[in-house]
């Protein structure tokens, strides 16, 4: 395609906004869903009521911070007290389209009509124009993401193929076919379909016709984006948000961090006080949505990251994400999933057979790979049967493959760690 993909925006009047009109418009968009959310999902409006606060108390963003935040752990908590929603939907059953399950389970529904465009922004600010056929690599299996971003390139006018996770042979086949010109999904599984193309005796960057890419769901060093762009003649970018709050921010041509999102709220917040971060101060991001279907409020992510309100070339105004730094709870994110020391211990509880474990996360090449260290009872003897049991039993509540490797008894130590991330980011 011969388009411009360099400049432009998606929603201009929002994306170029001044400073000081964003902030009335969020104080009025906040306002509007904390009333609309206390008359409509019971859970939120116990919360309200728990922090001794009423709809006409919370009328700007200032205002919100009375509310404390609300993290994955407590959603679940709240979830299980009160299947399938925990009171958190504003709607009836009836009108959703979609139930999604996230790992946990934590169960999320889909509206009927999904109007949320956060993903288009960033698709426009990656590159993205009408017309792209798109390969979507990830996952569609129970989780929101993927639908999310069908949708949404719907919207843009471009053509989705759903080709979801594994597969690389085929994945080279159907972008050299069809000549595919947009690719979304993990960095990592980028680098292996150049890898399968290669093998194949194609070269990635004059026998496919990939111009962008969205990326997601794992860290993107530097190194590797530069190797992926040389290798295809492509613009790679990223986007950060979750399956509770949806997009958050999201990289533009030039570079420099991730923009936040419009019609979102992001903060970033002392983890441990509340109190809210200036500039290139670390914190913990909370994300509120404006959904009146499901709206999740100041959500705690459990990522730590700072922002930046330098200017930048590309003309949007809104404040950018500098990176994420690392996790601030026991959540883990491995191959875009996140896995909870909780998950692991369901695992292992399986199986008598283990006495002690741990999951030992590395990176391979720009790959994650994951390993469960068990050490047996005594009276118990390692096998391949067994450790395809395990492995297979992982799979299934992780919903990741990993290896099984038994160690001799006493290697862990006394109180292993259940999760020993040894991940290292260039």
């Amino acid at each position: 395609m011969s388009v411009e993909r360099s400049r432009g925006y998606y929603r201009p009047e929002l994306e170029t906004m001044d400073p000081e009109a964003r902030q009335a418009y969020l104080d009025r968009r906040v306002a509007e869903i904390v009333a609309h959310a206390y008359e409509h999902s019971p859970a939120f409006r116990r919360r309200m009521d728990e922090a001794g606060a009423a709809p006409g108390d919370i009328t700007s963003v200032e205002a919100l911070r009375k509310l404390p935040p609300i993290n994955k752990a407590q959603l679940l908590e709240i979830q299980r007290s009160d299947p399938p929603f925990g009171g958190l939907l504003a709607t009836t059953p009836e009108r959703l389209r979609r139930v999604y399950v996230s790992p946990g389970p934590i169960y999320e529904p889909g509206e009927e009509v999904y109007d949320d465009d956060r993903w288009v922004q960033a698709f426009y600010a990656a590159g993205f124009r009408p017309g792209d056929v798109a390969q979507v690599t990830f996952n569609f299996n129970m989780v929101p993401f993927a639908f999310w971003l069908d949708e949404s390139l719907r919207k843009m006018g471009c053509q989705c193929i759903p080709a979801g996770v594994g597969n690389t042979e085929l994945q080279v086949q159907i972008m050299k076919e069809l000549g595919v010109t947009a690719y979304l999904g993990t960095p990592s599984f980028l680098a292996a379909i150049r890898d399968k193309a290669r093998a194949m005796g194609l070269d990635p960057r004059t026998d496919l016709k990939l111009e962008v890419g969205f990326v997601a769901a794992e860290m993107l060093p530097e190194s590797l984006r530069a190797e992926l762009e040389e290798d295809f003649g492509m613009t790679i970018r990223q986007a950060y948000g979750t399956a509770d709050v949806g997009c958050l921010s999201y990289e533009c041509y030039h570079l420099g961090g991730m923009h936040f999102a419009q019609d979102c709220l992001v903060e970033i917040i002392d983890p441990v006080t509340g109190e809210p971060k200036g500039p290139g101060e670390p914190g913990e991001v909370v994300g509120t949505s404006f959904s009146k279907v499901y709206p999740i409020i100041r959500y705690a992510t459990g990522d730590l990251s700072a922002y930046t309100d330098e200017p930048c070339e590309c003309g949007r105004t809104s404040p950018k994400l500098t990176r994420i730094m690392g996790r601030v709870d026991a959540f883990t994110k491995i191959k875009g999933m996140f896995v909870h020391p909780s998950g692991v211990e369901q695992v292992a509880a399986k199986f008598p057979q283990i006495e002690a474990f741990q999951l030992v996360v590395e990176r391979s090449g720009h790959q994650d790979v994951m390993r469960l260290e068990c050490e047996l009872v005594a009276d118990a003897s390692p096998s391949e049967e067994l450790a395809r049991a395990i492995a297979e039993v992982m799979k299934e509540i992780l919903r990741l493959s990993g290896e099984v490797r038994f160690v001799p008894r006493g290697s862990l130590g006394p109180q292993p760690k259940v999760i020993d991330d040894r991940r290292k980011w260039d």
